[in-house]
């Protein structure tokens, strides 16, 4: 048995997600493809517009700094959509835990493995690793996984923007 990596893969899911936003329930679902999910998702006619609402929600987290408020928002996504933990064997990935019901439609899915994923992140990496790109305009997702705590840029590109901006602010007469 192996324990879910549920923290860093669901939370870079929703980034990737939020990020950019796939157009239809095949991009989604292709998505959680590439971040190692595994099982069936059963349909529902609004599995887009749902998926994009769990997402929505999501961003409530990650636009919210105060810790206390952060865990308010997470434990009450959690209550609406987590299920006591249960051992699961599918899809030949060896025994592993769930936090979420059998049979789940897309958007249920990604609520519960969300949001309990987000959580595990934030308990065992620090409250603070989460948050919007600092380099303006850009409103990406960063998710801070690196190992001293201070990611801050969604990407190579953003960081090296805002330290010209940085650099060119001090010349400036």
């Amino acid at each position: 048995m192996h324990l879910n990596p549920y923290g860093e893969y669901a939370v870079l899911l929703a980034a990737s997600l939020a990020n950019d936003w796939p157009d239809d329930r095949a991009g989604i679902e292709a998505r959680t493809r590439e971040f190692g999910m595994t099982m069936e998702f059963r349909e529902e006619p609004a599995d887009h517009a749902h998926a994009r609402q769990a997402i929505d929600d999501w961003l409530r987290v990650v636009d919210t700094p105060d810790p206390e408020q952060r865990a308010a928002l997470l434990n009450a996504q959690m209550a609406a959509v987590a299920a006591y933990p249960r051992l699961t064997d599918h899809d030949g990935e060896g025994w592993h835990l769930h936090y979420r019901d059998e049979n789940q439609v897309l958007s249920a899915v990604l609520r519960a493995v969300i949001s309990v994923g987000t959580s595990l992140h934030l308990v065992t990496r620090g409250m603070h690793r989460l948050a919007r790109c600092a380099s303006e305009p850009c409103t990406n997702v960063v998710v801070d996984v690196t190992r001293n705590g201070r990611q801050r840029y969604c990407s190579v590109r953003c960081a090296n923007r805002a330290a010209v901006r940085r650099h060119r602010g001090r010349s400036a007469p």
